[in-house]
């Protein structure tokens, strides 16, 4: 590759983030900042789906950490721990053109229809995990749509969670969180809270595509 993948860290005592900075949702944990980046270049394939789809192929088709150029390194907290990217970075925090903005938009909009794909074809119930747990399809599906009425609300729109099966609704929600984290910014918080226009396309399109392929996997026997 001529040049590496932009990658920032957040690193607490039990877990760690790996986040490929210019590509939403491309977020994946280790125990260790090693093991993070261990886990994002294992992922590259996968995300290479999402990035298609949003018509903006990774510059490479398999990736490695060597691929990789840590450009920021944070301090996570308990949120990290609990298994969440929650660190707003100083990349997070660099302005938005309309371009770069309709490149957000469209990213995590692939990762909604990733999530979307997937959910349509896997089994009602899902393998469980070692201990027994995990959510089966359809609680997956709920959960991943009022998740993301509470992060429109941390972007400052007040909308009501849709029923997962109401797809207009579904889809209104969708278009507003588009609209809003596609606009143009200078990397200030978004309605005077916490998260930028940069964060929340990537906590947004991490969480749907954590859980699609989450689905993926327990979809498949043992």
């Amino acid at each position: 590759m001529s040049r590496r993948i932009a990658v920032a860290i957040e690193a607490a005592p039990k877990k760690a983030f790996a986040t490929a900075v210019d590509w939403p949702g491309w977020s994946r944990s280790g125990r260790t900042p090693e093991l993070a980046l261990e886990a994002l270049a294992g992922y590259a394939t996968r995300y290479a789906v999402v990035a298609k789809e949003a018509g903006e192929p990774l510059p490479a088709a398999s990736l490695g950490v060597d691929d990789f150029e840590v450009i920021e390194e944070a301090m996570g907290g308990s949120g990290t721990d609990f298994g969440v990217p929650s660190r707003v970075t100083d990349a997070d925090r660099r302005r938005t053109t309309a371009a770069g903005g309709d490149r957000l938009r469209r990213l995590v909009e692939a990762a909604w229809t990733t999530f979307d794909n997937v959910a349509a074809t896997a089994p009602a119930e899902l393998r469980k995990g070692p201990r027994g747990g995990g959510r089966d399809r359809d609680k997956l599906i709920g959960h991943v749509v009022e998740a993301d009425a509470a992060y429109a609300r941390e972007i400052g729109l007040r909308l009501k969670a849709p029923v997962p099966e109401d797809r207009a609704a579904v889809e209104a929600m969708r278009a507003a969180v588009l609209e809003a984290i596609g606009a143009t910014s200078d990397g200030s918080p978004l309605a005077d809270r916490k998260w930028t226009a940069r964060y929340a396309a990537s906590r947004i399109a991490w969480h749907a595509l954590d859980h699609a392929w989450e689905m993926e996997d327990r979809s498949q026997p043992v």
